[in-house]
Formats: C-alpha cells, sequence, structure tokens
C-alpha cells in the first residue's frame, strides 16, 4: 500500500522540522502544506525530503488538506495519513495507524486521543464530547475523538468525494469528512494513542466555542435534511445494531 503523511502547518516553525524528521524516520513520503504562514515554517523545513506546497493566501486547515490530499493522489497514493504539525501527535504512532489499516480496509483510521486525557484542557475535552455527540448522531454510529487530525483516509473516499473547504470551515471540514463518508459505506474505527499537551506549546488553532458552533449548524443541516434522523441518534447511542457489523 502506497501511503502519503500530510501535515497542514500554520506558524509552526517552532515545531514543525522535529515532527517532520520523526516522519521521515518512519519511511514514508511527507507533504507539508504551508497555510501562508507569517513566520519561518517553509524555511524551517529546508535540507530534508520533504515536499512543501506553500497556499498563497490563507486557506484554512479544511482547504490546506484538500489541497494536499489532491497533490498525495497524484502521487498514486493508496491512503494519506493526516497529523498536526505542532507536535501534539506522535509520528512514532504511524506503525500503529497503518496496522489498523491493515486489519480494517476502506476505514478511516482516527488516532484516538484516549491515554493520558488528564494532560487535556478541561475546556477542549468538554468541547470534544459535544462534537463527538453530533457527529456521530448524524453518520449513524459511535464515533471517538472526531476532533483528532491524526487520521488515515482511504485514497478512493477522497476521490470520490464532494466537500465545501471554503470559508470558515477549517476544522468543519474534518468532522463533515466523517458524515460524508458514510454515504459511501466508509466508517471509522479508533485506536487509543496518548494525549499531549506540552507546556509552552503554542495556543491551539481549534477555536472550543466558535469551531464547536459551525461543527453544529454542518451537523444540523445534515440532521434537517434527513428528517433529524432518529435511527442515526439510536445507532450512536449504541441502542440499535452498529452499522459498521
Amino acid at each position: 500500500m502506497q501511503v502519503v503523511v500530510l501535515i497542514p502547518a500554520y506558524n509552526e516553525a517552532r515545531t514543525i522540522a522535529d515532527v517532520a524528521a520523526r516522519v521521515l524516520a518512519q519511511g514514508l513520503p511527507l507533504v507539508v502544506v504551508d497555510d501562508a504562514s507569517s513566520d519561518d515554517t517553509a524555511a524551517c523545513l529546508q535540507g530534508l525530503d520533504v515536499t512543501v506546497l506553500r497556499n498563497e493566501h490563507n486557506l484554512g486547515k479544511g482547504g490546506s488538506l484538500w489541497r494536499g490530499m489532491q497533490y498525495a493522489q497524484e502521487l498514486g497514493a493508496d491512503a494519506i495519513i493526516t497529523l498536526d504539525g505542532d507536535g501534539q501527535h506522535r509520528p512514532e504512532d504511524i506503525p500503529t495507524v497503518l496496522a489498523a489499516a491493515a486489519q480494517h480496509p476502506n476505514t478511516i483510521i482516527i488516532a484516538a486521543r484516549k491515554l493520558n486525557t488528564e494532560q487535556a484542557p478541561k475546556a477542549r475535552k468538554a468541547a470534544n464530547k459535544i462534537a463527538d455527540f453530533w457527529i456521530s448522531w448524524a453518520a449513524g454510529y459511535p464515533i471517538s475523538d472526531s476532533q483528532s487530525g491524526f487520521r488515515l483516509y482511504p485514497s478512493s473516499l477522497i476521490r470520490n468525494l464532494q466537500i465545501k473547504t471554503d470559508g470558515d470551515r477549517g476544522f468543519v471540514f474534518e468532522s463533515e469528512i466523517l458524515i460524508r463518508a458514510v454515504t459511501q459505506k466508509v466508517y471509522s474505527q479508533a485506536i487509543a494513542i496518548p494525549s499531549i499537551y506540552q507546556k509552552g506549546a503554542r495556543p491551539s488553532h481549534f477555536r472550543p466555542v466558535r469551531d464547536i458552533v459551525n461543527i453544529t449548524l454542518m451537523v444540523a443541516a445534515h440532521l434537517i435534511r434527513h428528517g433529524l434522523a432518529p435511527i442515526r441518534l439510536l445507532r450512536s447511542l449504541k441502542l440499535m445494531p452498529d452499522p459498521r457489523r
């Protein structure tokens, strides 16, 4: 299986070189999409065997992911692994993600931050739980850590996906893709990884209130189109058989 690793990066000069080097140590090609950073994110990658795509204007996380995904497909990727460039994801966990993908073909593998969760800010944990509830309802099955950016996507899913990435939809993109994947009978499978929040790290680009509102509005639109989908709600709450089985 040909795998390409993709990192969307916005002002990650402090951490991107270390993360990139650790990805390359896994023996996989790496694409970094520099989302019009105002710092030296791109310059920090000089000398590393990394493909850097630079956005002329800030496209947000969703737009950067989408651009990188299209490029990965041009490289012939069968699967795309995404992770963040701020150091909260360990590239050393990539083999675990690949092992899960081998066991669950045609599946989105979510590296769920379920270990050492006491490190996570309370507001962030609460926001993630709210997002998990809404996205699981719209998708029709339980989804763990729907806000984790550390994932493996089958390239076949991306090829057939129609999804908006414009406007203020950075984190909405990663949520909506889980919902739209169900129409292609592609579901997610979570594996547990450590929750890493380093002291002195830059503030997360995730805005708990604003982004959760945007995600909720997106989910509400999906639910309204499906008559609030009561069967999906019951499945997400494990009150009906899981459609993945």
